[in-house]
């Protein structure tokens, strides 16, 4: 073997490189061991980052490999540059020419490369997921199927999945169609594949779909990667879906380098395709993998980790690992708190307290986040903090890329590089407004259709009159003029140009509403996007593949996001609302997924509680509006598997807002002991009693079922009640 050697004493000698400084046991361990697969079991908050990128540093130093005969692969541009700027650090300018990247992005490059071979053509266009709906939605109106009653956003999570498992149409079987548009769904995928060829589009599935499809059917192309890249290096392995994979796989027959770093733990996304069974079954697929499980946290206390472990050591699917303080300089840390409360506005108020009692005492307002299962969930706290002046920050909400301004002024870019992208064309043919009403554009498409043309390409055959032709034709000169502009000038320049000349800018300048002068600004932040950029198709790459996690929280503002957008990041104290059944775990998950479904959320309230460096604080509601209806609701069974000893706990359900004991059986921890029985007696002893309802005021019992009552409340009528919410008079 070259470069290093691997011997214990050599590796301790002062010539092995300074990067390797630091590594506890395990993580060395996952850094040398070079040949072969390795499955690195990467619990929260262990180091997943730097192992990965000390592994790439070490392959290169040791001389096992050239920068660009490495293949890393992560789930976000964020992560990606995050890594690389680590690796310039570690080994200078080496690192920059790794090949790391999205797995969609290095799908996009690889097809652009081989785009002949792949069917499609160079300057094929990445359709957001915006035009991909809108697509499918011409389409199905085509078809004849009603989308008011079919929702073509539903159709396209279908063909997404049967992409996500690898699944070209004439691949998908009959026992994985679905019943969905009237058992019309494959084909439908049919036409939509048909239509994105007839635009030189793909959509983001299909960067790994037709990469998979070209390796598959295109011997030499696959030996020519499997040859580049010696060594394969994957992050967030947990995240990956079939289709990915099966790249993984090919890619690596052969040499079988493969490191795939992740957590089973943390597999939350089957909702996108991903599937835990690839970590799970690492072992099966390579009988000779070592796995590295690295345990040692430096993010979390003692408490936080044991609460988290107590809780998913109650799932099967899982290959096992037991987190420990790295650190114990702060011992055990604060107990996690557990909180009830009457209802969900009180909820609301009381969390915001607490963070205001901490930001008083130094605590940053960006050090401390809000997660929550459903998005619903913000409108309480948001009407809460407005009220105490406190700034936030909705952590995945309306984002850049996705405003009317910033959209439409992606679809000229996109149009100028691809004057097939007739999606982009029907965007802006009439913004500004150029007079081309819907009987032009259909008559325009209808030409399009009958000879096989894209829109521009159809002006001159479509049945128009005099006037709209005229402005037709017009606007594609402009086009034809533009893209020849974008051969001989930077992308600023370009844009401003498009922009100012199509009428885009007096558009907005002339609008009188009130939000046109920060869309005009917004527009001003789009060219100094753009100065970051070398060509339009790199442009249009990026924005295609950009996604929600690339979006990073700045400025001293409270952060209130999903727990399925927390993962990968850490907070100082997080407050955990809504820990109720039926929301957390959510119903339609344990309806549509059963046991599988109770494990994903499992992990889910574990990503949520290691996001924790110093505290951890889990609340539930006896009463939260859901869409406008107020309704009772049972504390999350995840409460009661968390560990008494991890966790303080105390309720204000039974003491607090109402002195008086409820009909609610208490444990001797704090919390609600739903197993303790209840005899005939008691139950019958309950009708005729007069009790109080903290919405609904006083009433008396008319009907008893167990803990079900039916109330007859003296100003809102008879209303079943659960006798935890009531108090007797």
């Amino acid at each position: 073997m070259t470069g290093f050697d691997l011997d214990d004493s050599v590796l301790q000698a002062p010539t092995e490189p300074p990067f390797l400084n630091g590594l506890n046991p395990e993580q060395r361990t996952a850094v040398l061991t070079t040949e072969g697969p390795v499955l690195v079991l990467s619990g929260a908050g262990t180091g997943k980052t730097r192992v990965l990128t000390t592994r790439i540093a070490y392959i290169i130093a040791a001389g096992l490999a050239r920068p660009w005969e490495i293949l890393a692969t992560t789930f976000t541009n964020k992560a990606a540059k995050a890594m690389k700027d680590r690796l310039i650090q570690m080994i200078g300018a080496d690192g920059e020419s790794v090949g790391l990247g999205t797995f969609h992005g290095i799908g996009a490059r690889i097809l652009r490369k081989h785009a002949a071979e792949a069917g499609l053509t160079p300057n094929f266009v990445i359709l957001n997921s915006d035009d991909q709906e809108r697509l499918l939605k011409q389409i199905m109106q085509e078809v004849g199927i009603d989308t008011k009653q079919y929702a073509p956003k539903i159709m396209l999570d279908i063909i997404q999945r049967w992409k996500d498992r690898g699944l070209m149409p004439d691949a998908v079987s009959a026992g994985q169609l679905s019943d969905f548009c009237e058992g019309r769904g494959l084909g439908l995928y049919q036409l939509y594949q048909k239509r994105l060829g007839e635009l030189g589009a793909v959509d983001f599935g299909d960067l790994l779909l037709l990469l998979l499809e070209l390796f598959k059917n295109n011997a030499p192309v696959l030996a020519h990667y499997q040859n580049q890249f010696r060594y394969i290096l994957v992050d967030e392995y947990q995240d990956t879906n079939v289709a990915q994979y099966m790249l993984l796989r090919l890619l690596a027959r052969g040499h079988n380098n493969l490191c795939c770093v992740g957590d089973d733990d943390q597999s939350i996304y089957s909702w996108r395709g991903a599937e835990v069974d690839n970590i799970l079954n690492f072992g099966k697929a390579f009988p000779d993998a070592l796995i590295v499980r690295l345990e040692q946290n430096y993010r979390s206390t003692g408490h936080i980790l044991g609460a988290a472990a107590g809780l998913i050591a109650r799932n099967a699917g899982r290959l096992g690992k037991t987190l420990k303080v790295a650190d114990t300089r702060d011992g055990a840390g604060e107990k996690v708190a557990v909180r009830g409360f009457w209802s969900g506005d009180r909820e609301a108020q009381k969390i915001v307290e607490l963070i205001e009692n901490r930001q008083r005492l130094g605590t940053p307002l960006s050090h401390m986040a809000i997660l929550v299962r459903a998005s619903f969930q913000t409108r309480a706290f948001e009407e809460t903090l407005i009220r105490a002046g406190m700034p936030y920050k909705i952590f995945g909400g309306f984002k850049f890329y996705e405003r009317e301004e910033i959209r439409d002024a992606v679809a000229y870019l996109r149009l100028i590089e691809n004057n097939a992208d007739d999606l982009a064309f029907l965007r802006i043919v009439n913004k500004p407004r150029r007079g081309i009403g819907d009987q032009a554009v259909s008559a325009l498409v209808a030409a399009g259709k009958e000879k096989s043309r894209c829109l521009l390409d159809a002006i001159a055959a479509a049945d128009l009159r005099p006037a709209p032709r005229k402005t037709l034709e017009a606007f594609a000169e402009k086009i034809a003029g533009w893209a020849e502009l974008a051969r001989k000038t930077d992308l600023v320049s370009l844009a401003k140009r498009v922009l100012e000349e199509s009428g885009y800018i007096a558009m907005w300048r002339d609008d009188k509403s009130a939000d046109a002068p920060g869309r005009l600004e917004n527009i001003t932040e789009f060219y100094n996007v753009l100065s970051d950029f070398e060509t339009l198709q790199d442009f249009l790459e990026y924005v295609a593949l950009i996604t929600d996690a690339d979006d990073a929280p700045d400025g001293d503002a409270l952060m209130i996001m999903t727990l399925h957008a927390s993962k990968g990041l850490e907070f100082e104290h997080v407050y955990l609302p809504g820990w109720e059944e039926g929301l957390f775990p959510h119903q339609k998950a344990l309806d549509e997924s059963g046991a599988e479904g109770l494990e994903e959320e499992r992990r889910l309230a574990y990503v949520g509680i290691t996001r924790a460096q110093k505290s951890g604080f889990i609340s539930y509601a006896g009463n939260r509006r859901v869409y406008g209806q107020w309704q009772n609701a049972l504390p999350s069974r995840f409460i009661d598997e968390l560990p008494a000893g991890h966790v303080q706990a105390d309720s204000e359900i039974r003491g607090g807002v109402r002195a008086e004991p409820s009909f609610f059986t208490w444990g001797k921890s704090g919390r609600p002991d739903f197993s303790a029985p209840r005899h005939a007696g008691e139950r019958s002893a309950r009708v005729g009693k007069r009790v109080h309802h903290e919405l609904f005021g006083d009433g008396i019992v008319i009907r008893a079922d167990g803990d079900r009552l039916e109330v007859h409340f003296d100003a809102h009528g008879s209303k079943k009640i659960l006798a935890r919410f009531l108090t007797e008079l």
